[in-house]
């Protein structure tokens, strides 16, 4: 590290790095982490410290793990090569991604290169409108978003926002953008047995009150990721598909933390059948190597936009910088070849499956798990201070979780700044290539920070 005296990083960092997510009030008293280094699962901070970790990166990224040479390789000769271009031009490494992506998503036809999830999002919401305006008289430009559900930090994509903390204090939000209620069934907000149904049956309601002849879009997650780890109810997804079909409302899926492998499947949308007209996605496409993310439509989507080869206005107006960049889709093709070669997909089918057997012992054991639930590796342990009335643990115990995790040198997540009151979901994604022994570390660790706050929930409660 330059002259090998990382403490003046430590303090460059202190000086001078605005951390994301993060109260800088806590680096009064104490040193900031820095990570220097990865491999496989492990990261070491400055002072040497090792670390499993169990959230690729923090926020569901690194999804092939750690110190891929092959991938830097990669990225290294292509910037020699040709490292930028404007997107109204194309690249080798752009055009050959975007064809081995394409052959993962049947149905889907067109990649639109952007640097981040929240811009990839951008560009779908910026579709729909411009579709409302050369079909519609600009009048179904209504953009429907679910509770709990999360698409990207910008302000249009925090007007399509279902977590209230990460929207407040940041309006006046963007209009147009309307709200239907989560489908957390451990959270049923109505008593029936066919509950993914009637989740589903609140979208329609939603439409009829805004008026079906207003709303463009829908955009949801396949599975909520920040918002608490939600797996969607048996029936929810094939009614959501009719309804859109039904109103003519496009359907944006939201892949930006499920999609390239984290739930088994290429994408999450995929377990579940589901025929979309927008596929957003970001996180796992190159796994942190290089910044890249994809907003992908089907060919009648495209076709809205070369319909008048004489109207300066027909076609998608739209540039994004970095979208330019080759570095992103150089690494996501190795990042793709890594996944198909090493079988990861069916590693994280059988190691997710590991990790829920575990979670799913942990709630037998302690009181305060509530529910686990989640698909391949993207799983979550909701945690209650009464399991009878479903009360959410205090969010400082939760954090106390992590905490206690951290200690014993395992780096997991939770829900954070989300919900008012219901920040209180246990977060767990290690890389695609964890082995079963690394999921028993990671389940031992967290059994036993489950073991201590547990006993000083009791105490609490006493």
């Amino acid at each position: 590290m330059l002259d090998n005296d990382i403490s003046k990083v430590v303090q460059a960092d202190r000086a001078h790095v605005w951390h994301h997510l993060f109260q800088h009030r806590a680096l009064d008293s104490k040193d900031p982490r820095v990570i220097v280094e990865g491999k496989g699962l492990k990261v070491w901070d400055q002072n040497g410290r090792e670390f499993l970790d169990a959230v690729s990166g923090g926020v569901w990224t690194v999804n092939v793990g750690y110190g891929r040479k092959n991938i830097a390789d990669a990225v290294r000769d292509q910037l020699v090569r040709m490292n930028y271009f404007a997107g109204a031009a194309g690249s080798i490494p752009g055009a050959i991604f975007a064809e081995k992506l394409i052959e993962k998503m049947p149905g889907m036809s067109r990649v639109y290169y952007t640097n981040s999830g929240s811009e990839a999002n951008e560009k779908a919401f910026k579709m729909v409108r411009q579709i409302a305006h050369k079909r519609y008289g600009g009048k179904k430009h209504k953009i429907l978003f679910r509770e709990r559900d999360y698409h990207g930090t910008t302000i249009g994509t925090l007007s399509a926002g279902g977590q209230p903390e990460r929207v407040a204090q940041y309006g006046p939000l963007a209009p147009g953008f309307v709200e239907v209620p989560h489908c957390l069934e451990y959270r049923a907000q109505w008593d029936d047995a066919d509950y993914g149904r009637r989740a589903a049956d609140a979208i329609e309601e939603v439409i009829l009150r805004e008026g079906p002849e207003t709303v463009g879009a829908l955009c949801l997650e396949p599975i909520t990721a920040g918002g608490g780890v939600i797996t969607p109810p048996e029936g929810y997804w094939p009614r959501v598909q009719e309804i859109c079909r039904k109103y003519d409302v496009l359907l944006h899926i939201d892949e930006v933390v499920c999609g390239v492998g984290r739930t088994g499947t290429w994408f999450g949308y995929q377990h579940y059948g589901i025929e979309p007209d927008f596929v957003t996605m970001a996180k796992g496409v190159a796994s942190g190597y290089a910044a890249i993310a994809c907003c992908v439509t089907t060919e009648a989507v495209f076709d809205l936009f070369r319909s008048d080869a004489e109207d300066p206005m027909d076609h998608f107006r739209d540039i994004s910088t970095f979208g330019g960049c080759t570095a992103g889709p150089a690494a996501a093709i190795v990042n793709m070849e890594i996944i198909e070669q090493e079988n990861l997909l069916e590693n994280c089918t059988q190691m997710g499956a590991r990790m829920m057997a575990h979670l799913e012992a942990m709630k037998i054991r302690h009181p305060i798990v509530g529910d686990v639930r989640g698909k391949g590796l993207f799983l979550g342990a909701e945690l209650v201070s009464d399991r009878a009335t479903k009360a959410p643990l205090d969010e400082k115990l939760v954090a106390r979780v992590v905490a206690e995790c951290d200690a014993r040198g395992v780096i997991l997540g939770m829900t954070n700044r989300s919900l008012p009151g219901l920040n209180n979901t246990i977060c767990l994604s290690p890389a695609l290539t964890v082995t079963a022994e690394e999921i028993d570390q990671i389940a031992e660790v967290l059994d036993q920070a489950l073991a201590v706050v547990g006993g000083l929930a009791a105490e609490t409660a006493a």
